[in-house]
């Protein structure tokens, strides 16, 4: 077994719970029957809570969370650690109004107004807490890789002592990797953060990531459970994994992802107390040679990944 100083390199993302509707599997079950605001916000807390209790002190949220980054400042302020490490994302605009039936959740612009006027919305809800902001889902064709005055003020934030970085999404994740970490201003890079979406399924930009890592850059991997797939339809060779070592699928995948060197930061993305449980296992789970390999044969190709990632339904 991992020492349970593993669990230091867990963060608890808030995307499945700081709104009502999302693509994860899985998370309907795990949620209050009633998901208007008062029940997500204490559902929150108790993640959070429970969270904290296993050692785990950094968490993830966004804009385009619904109000995690709301909730997430309230639980700071009425908690108060000196300890947790905040980290939130830009680019994407929550528009669902709350609803479960909404036709459009979130709306993507990585322009220098939508930069200006979120990072404002997040200073004005976590003030100081945040570390780390990035650009929500960079992909290759994003404007963001054209625009001086954007890339300026990014630098700016960087000098201001606040890390910046991006997270990234499609199938071409390596080569947005390898561009965004070659963009430098004033001679300096802009970024020396990365979040990227790596698991059993879909492990492309591992090669990427440890390029970034081996150059200094904070390596944080996200959708570690591919949405919930790895834990909710988990592929036959997973399943005996778990099944030999007494643990959910949920904690052998995850126990993949800690296993790569390159991994400085594990986001799990639970919809309750008890998947947040489950999870956790993963931190502390040694995987060996022979199953490390038997996991990489589940790999899909990024194109058929993403392809099904983007036909999941928001419920």
């Amino acid at each position: 077994m991992k020492s349970v100083d593993t669990v230091a390199r867990t963060a608890v993302g808030l995307a499945a719970i700081g709104r009502p509707a999302y693509i994860n599997l899985g998370r309907t079950a795990a949620l209050p029957a009633d998901r208007d605001v008062t029940a997500l916000r204490e559902h929150t807390f108790a993640v959070l809570d429970a969270a904290y209790a296993a050692g785990v002190r950094r968490v993830d949220v966004a804009r385009s969370y619904g109000r995690a980054e709301e909730f997430l400042a309230d639980w700071l302020a009425d908690r108060r650690p000196t300890d947790v490490v905040v980290s939130s994302k830009w680019g994407y605009a929550y528009v669902g109004d709350w609803r479960l039936d909404a036709e459009v959740h979130e709306v993507k612009e990585h322009s220098l107004a939508r930069f200006r006027t979120q990072w404002e919305q997040t200073r004005a809800l976590l003030g100081d807490a945040v570390s780390l902001y990035q650009v929500h889902s960079l992909t290759p064709d994003s404007p963001l890789f054209d625009d001086p005055a954007l890339l300026g003020a990014l630098a700016e934030l960087a000098e201001s002592g606040v890390r910046v970085g991006f997270s990234t999404s499609g199938p071409r994740q390596a080569e947005t990797v390898r561009r965004a970490l070659g963009l430098r201003v004033r001679d300096r890079p802009v970024f020396t953060a990365v979040q990227s979406t790596w698991n059993l399924l879909e492990p492309s930009v591992g090669p990427a990531l440890r390029e970034a890592h081996e150059a200094g850059v904070l390596v944080q991997v996200k959708e570690t459970l591919a949405n919930g797939r790895l834990a909710v339809e988990p592929p036959d060779a997973l399943t005996e994994v778990a099944r030999r070592h007494g643990v959910g699928s949920d904690a052998v995948a995850l126990a993949a992802v800690y296993a790569q060197p390159w991994a400085d930061v594990v986001l799990v993305g639970p919809a309750s107390v008890d998947q947040l449980r489950s999870n956790i296992a993963g931190a502390v789970l040694e995987l060996d040679a022979d199953e490390l390999a038997a996991l990489d044969a589940v790999a899909w190709s990024p194109e058929r990944y993403w392809e099904q990632r983007s036909a999941l339904e928001w419920r």
